[in-house]
């Protein structure tokens, strides 16, 4: 490739987002070698490719990777600010975009005069991550369109009014409203910027999911069981998993225990029905979802592991990575690989519902370890007991670097009819043998 196109082939690649770079890069020298004008032959493939390069998308839809997209949404608030890129300071302007399925962050990388309550149609978008979200990036490179301000709800609704339930809160989400239970309340003190401060966390829930939330302001007049309409509450990614922030910006509404609810503290604190694994593994994170499987494998460091008493990590020969020799204390936990067909999980579960599908304490678990001199001794023992044992766990999953990991809150034998499963496993054969 010439050095001297390039930049320009680079400039289509991003401007038509579908099209590949090598596609671009053949069509462009051909009209160059023909002599038509760089700048013109440009013009060219952007009118030829349009079309086929089209990808309009909602908020709702961004994840991160994204090039050469649509988009139609409101400026919600935008703000000038000085960055240094590769040693030379530049202005960008970044904000909050919204379209009625979500508000979404942006960064705008020239100055296109736009202002907080614009209506735009973007062109030659894309996106990338940024703080565990996708973000939305445009600029000179983009074709900007100004619409009727008519054509989407204004800032107070599309920030306020757009209630959402908490299975359609997506990653790019940056603000939501909602109604919602709260099922769980806890104050924890926290040393912010050298100033201890308490702040309530906990578990808010609607018919259709649970979330965690933390909330940096009082929430002096609500307890555990009340109905609360949420407006403009902040929304951080952690492990994939949405969590729901609180804060002076937010209003939280006590409702009236006499409005009409579809669901209850009874009905959200029921254990979901169990889903197949595959659709866990689609998702970054899910919160209090419900599997079942065969263990396949216990994985190295189950049974007995030492814990660095300040930080609880696991230590190795009293060691802590963060805080050197210390007095271990001893835990026990599982890990373990459970598959149900249809995919596999990482299956986390702490001393309490190690012991109970275990079927040992951690008492006696020490005691099979000295007897034998051996803390490997306990590991070996938990592959002989549970490697193909039918479990049910109930928590949360994430994503990491080794797979979809998930930390169970709960753990328990499924009363599946072991028949019907073999009945169903036969046909499943079968059908595979009359293929």
């Amino acid at each position: 490739m010439d050095e001297k196109i390039a930049p320009h082939i680079e400039e289509l690649t991003m401007a038509l987002g579908n099209i590949s770079t090598e596609e671009i890069s053949k069509e462009l020298e051909k009209l160059l070698k023909y002599r038509v004008p760089l700048e013109e032959a440009k013009k060219i493939l952007k009118s030829k490719y349009a079309s086929v390069s089209s990808n309009s998308v909602k908020v709702k839809d961004l994840s991160p990777g994204l090039n050469g997209i649509e988009i139609t949404g409101r400026i919600i608030d935008i703000l000038e600010k000085t960055v240094s890129i590769q040693g030379e300071q530049k202005s960008i302007f970044s904000g909050t975009l919204g379209d009625g399925t979500g508000i979404c962050s942006f960064t705008c990388w020239d100055d296109l005069s736009l202002k907080s309550g614009d209506t735009i149609n973007i062109k030659n978008a894309y996106t990338r991550l940024w703080n565990n979200r996708p973000e939305l990036y445009f600029g000179k490179r983009s074709t900007i369109t100004y619409l009727q301000a008519g054509s989407l709800p204004d800032i107070e609704q599309m920030s306020h009014c757009n209630l959402k339930k908490l299975c359609e809160i997506v990653p790019a989400d940056v603000f939501v409203s909602s109604v919602v239970l709260v099922v769980e309340m806890y104050h924890r003190e926290i040393l912010l910027k050298g100033e201890e401060i308490t702040v309530v966390e906990g578990v808010i829930a609607d018919e259709t999911a649970k979330l965690p939330f933390t909330s940096w302001v009082p929430l002096e007049t609500l307890d555990i069981g009340d109905y609360v309409r949420i407006e403009g509450a902040a929304v951080r990614m952690f492990r994939g998993l949405p969590s729901i922030n609180f804060n002076e910006n937010t209003s939280v509404e006590r409702l009236d225990y006499g409005e009409d609810f579809s669901f209850t503290m009874e009905s959200v604190n029921k254990a979901s029905l169990p889903i197949a694994i595959e659709k866990v593994l689609e998702k970054e994170g899910m919160f209090d979802v419900t599997v079942k499987g065969n263990v396949i494998s216990v994985r190295p460091g189950s049974g007995l592991i030492e814990r660095c008493p300040v930080c609880n990590r696991v230590t190795q020969k009293s060691s802590c990575r963060s805080h050197g020799e210390v007095e271990h204390m001893m835990d026990m936990r599982i890990k373990a690989i459970l598959d149900d067909g249809t995919g596999a999980v990482h299956l986390m579960l702490n001393r309490e519902l190690s012991e109970a599908i275990y079927g040992k304490s951690m008492y006696d678990a020490e005691k099979m370890s000295q007897g034998s001199m051996s803390n490997d001794a306990v590991f070996q023992d938990m592959k002989k007991v549970l490697t193909g044992k039918y479990l049910a766990a109930r928590g949360n999953s994430s994503r990491n670097e080794f797979g979809v990991s998930l930390v169970a809150r709960s753990v328990w034998v499924p009363e599946d009819d072991l028949g019907g499963r073999i009945d169903k496993l036969l046909g499943n054969m079968g059908e595979g043998c009359d293929e």
